[in-house]
């Protein structure tokens, strides 16, 4: 007759170690989703703060691209890039942030998430009050 003893501790042993894999990839998921979260929030709100100061700085203390800057670092991210000339005419622009924030995945590998977002902008609208 064979001898079973300890057959159940392995077992046992194997879905803990299975469940172990499994909460440690749903964490690191979760930390890669809350960072992509964060850049895209930050590229967008750099952009919405940007573009009306590529028309006028609206009480802001620097280029469209230093408030744009200090938007995306308030919100936790890096900026890239901004694409948003100065210009005084009354045309719609369209501005594009590029934001990046760097994430620790499970504390021991770092990963670079990059998002880009654009603002329409309308200076005509400030001539009817809408």
């Amino acid at each position: 007759m064979r001898d079973d003893r300890g057959g159940i501790t392995i077992f046992a042993i194997g879905i803990v170690v299975f469940a172990l894999v499994l909460v440690a990839g749903l964490a690191a998921a979760g930390q890669v989703l809350i960072a992509r979260d964060r850049v895209f929030t930050a590229a967008e709100a750099g952009a919405l703060a940007a573009a009306p100061v590529t028309f006028r700085p609206f009480g802001a203390s620097g280029s469209a691209a230093e408030e744009a800057a200090k938007i995306v670092r308030a919100n936790g991210a890096r900026l890239v890039k901004c694409v948003c000339p100065p210009n005084p005419l009354y045309d719609p622009r369209t501005v594009t942030v590029t934001a990046e924030v760097t994430v620790g995945v499970l504390g021991w590998q770092e990963m670079r998430l990059e998002a880009t977002a654009a603002a329409e902008f309308h200076p005509v609208a400030l001539l009817s009050g809408n």
